[in-house]
């Protein structure tokens, strides 16, 4: 039996914790409010992004994994990767978390 949470409980969750610690979140895309997916956009201040996705693991598990980091040299490609995902898969969820080491929110 899947135990996950619905998607726009886990979303408003990390919302929260972000701005409670003093950061800035948002949701940039709107997926399936239930079963969708979610990518998440770590930063500081905007710069330095890095893009988690859960994978599934060999034994059942999901775990996050970082999909995509941002090239400084051509930060452009960024954004087309998320882009990108979100056309693939239309119930995904794309939230960004601004504050250092933003990865303790999720991993």
């Amino acid at each position: 039996m899947d135990a996950r949470i619905p998607a726009h409980l886990e979303v408003s969750g990390l919302l929260r914790a972000v701005q409670a610690a003093g950061g800035f979140a948002t949701v940039i895309a709107k997926g399936e409010r239930d079963a969708g997916t979610l990518l998440v956009i770590c930063c500081e201040n905007g710069t330095k992004l890095r893009a988690y996705e859960r994978m599934p693991q060999a034994d059942g598990t999901r775990k996050w994994v970082l999909t995509k980091r941002e090239d400084p040299e051509n930060p452009s490609e960024f954004s087309e990767y998320c882009d990108r995902r979100k056309r693939q898969d239309s119930d995904l969820w794309i939230v960004e978390l601004d504050i250092a080491d933003g990865e303790r929110f999720i991993l």
